[in-house]
């Protein structure tokens, strides 16, 4: 089968595509035909070698975790899934022909659901999910300022804020402030003629998702015992008790699948809609990770793996 891997840490040039073995399902796992992959954050920030001194890959390595395919095989002690069933959510080396998910991190895929944006969810949805409900508890009629709102997770943050009654802020650029309106958003502040610290306060969360200098300049819009969640960075928790507010990153529980089936019923609802910003066939995944790495954009961009 084909896919794409990197034998050495560097530039996205170093991703090639090759013929490898097809992998074999083990107890609880289903082996997926995908048809399409979510190209995350993450993703690049392996191939450059920014996450190996806490995550060491085994290289060559493939990349790849939110998917979107059809079940191919199922391994031992399986049940909840049948060859032939439609499925996304999170796998291990995504970004080839077929891949191994457990059955804990993949839910049926609805018929009026694409490929391309199932594979949008299982990092970008489960992150919004988890930082906005787990670490920070946000409520109806909180506050809630999301730092780049129009990329794959903050497209998605702005719309769950919104359908749970939040007065939603969020920061993005000239061209993408309509976009980010009509996703849910109350008030949109672009970054490029104003700074969010100067117009923005007493906010009750804040979900930063560019981490640097902007999640730095987060800490003084936050009203007393506010919380400064991060998807790009754990935040300084001695910065955090200065300004008097608390803190998180986003820690993905290893059994997604209940999260995934309430964005399927958001989803279904009308009240989440994916947000596909490009796509790439599978042999220009270089090429999808110079664009994902230049920060803009709106939503996720994809791999077409199949059709």
């Amino acid at each position: 089968m084909r896919a794409v891997r990197f034998h050495e840490y560097g530039p996205p040039s170093v991703l090639t595509l090759e013929e490898v073995d097809r992998p074999t399902p083990n107890d609880g796992e289903v082996l997926i035909r995908v048809r399409a992959a979510g190209v995350n954050a993450i993703d690049w920030k392996f191939r450059a070698g920014y996450l190996k001194e806490w995550v060491p890959l085994e290289l060559p390595h493939t990349l790849g975790l939110d998917v979107a395919g059809t079940v191919e095989e199922v391994g031992p002690r399986v049940s909840e899934f049948a060859v032939g069933d439609d499925v996304f959510g999170r796998a291990a080396g995504g970004y080839a022909d077929y891949a191994i998910a457990p059955v804990t991190t993949i839910v049926p895929k609805p018929a009026g659901l694409s490929f391309q944006e199932g594979a949008t969810l299982s990092v970008g949805g489960v992150t919004a999910w988890v930082g906005l409900f787990d670490a920070a508890r946000l409520g109806s009629g909180q506050r809630l300022l999301v730092q780049g709102g129009a990329g794959g997770v903050g497209s998605l943050a702005v719309q769950l804020g919104h359908w749970k009654g939040a007065h939603v802020i969020a920061t993005t650029a000239t061209g993408n402030v309509d976009y980010v309106r009509s996703l849910g958003a109350d008030d949109v502040i672009d970054y490029t003629t104003a700074n969010t610290e100067d117009v923005v306060r007493d906010v009750d969360v804040v979900l930063d998702t560019v981490g640097g200098a902007v999640m730095d300049r987060s800490w003084s819009v936050l009203k007393p015992d506010g919380i400064l969640v991060s998807v790009a960075g754990m935040p300084d928790p001695e910065k955090a008790a200065a300004h008097g507010v608390r803190t998180s990153g986003v820690q993905s529980p290893e059994i997604i699948r209940p999260v995934l089936e309430q964005l399927v019923r958001l989803i279904e609802a009308g009240a989440l809609a994916p947000q596909v910003r490009q796509v790439f066939p599978l042999p220009e995944a270089a090429a999808a990770h110079a664009a994902a790495e230049t920060g803009h954009g709106r939503g996720r961009i994809i791999l077409q793996v199949s059709g």
